[in-house]
């Protein structure tokens, strides 16, 4: 089953619960998809690695607007943020720990032969690949620097 179907289908018990906080969050996917399906170069049908993107951004998006919503003190539309980051995520692969990140970006590096920052470049390619869907690239690229300094 598709993303979109399985969205369209929790919209549906989402109303029916009277659920506001997770109607909200699946909304804002259904707009994401839809906003991706209608851009130039993209298939009826999104991948599962488009998919997975799209939500991502969403991830991201909720927690930048939360982070800015709790430094002006408003903290009723920090925790709408957060509700529907919550519900977003639901939807991503599981995310692997900061210590399984880096176990993979090791072996990764040790691949690739890197042993300078100036390979950044390399491992980053290699380990948003290999990691995709199941880390942030904030978190991939924090965990890189470290190894690589």
């Amino acid at each position: 089953m598709s993303l979109e179907t399985q969205i369209n289908q929790d919209i549906k018990a989402a109303m029916i619960a009277k659920d506001a906080a997770k109607l909200r969050g699946l909304r804002a996917i259904k707009a994401a998809i839809l906003l991706a399906k209608t851009e130039k170069g993209h298939a009826d049908e999104l991948s599962q690695d488009a998919e997975i993107k799209v939500l991502q951004k969403l991830v991201k998006q909720r927690r930048e607007s939360a982070e800015i919503y709790r430094s002006q003190n408003r903290e009723d539309l920090y925790q709408i943020e957060l509700e529907e980051e919550k519900v977003i995520e639901t939807y991503l692969p599981k995310q692997l720990s900061k210590e399984e990140v880096e176990s993979v970006i090791k072996d990764i590096i040790a691949e690739t032969g890197a042993s300078s920052i100036k390979d950044m470049g390399k491992v980053m390619g290699a380990a948003n690949q290999k990691l995709a869907g199941q880390a942030d690239g904030k978190t991939i690229s924090e965990v890189v620097k470290s190894l690589l300094a």
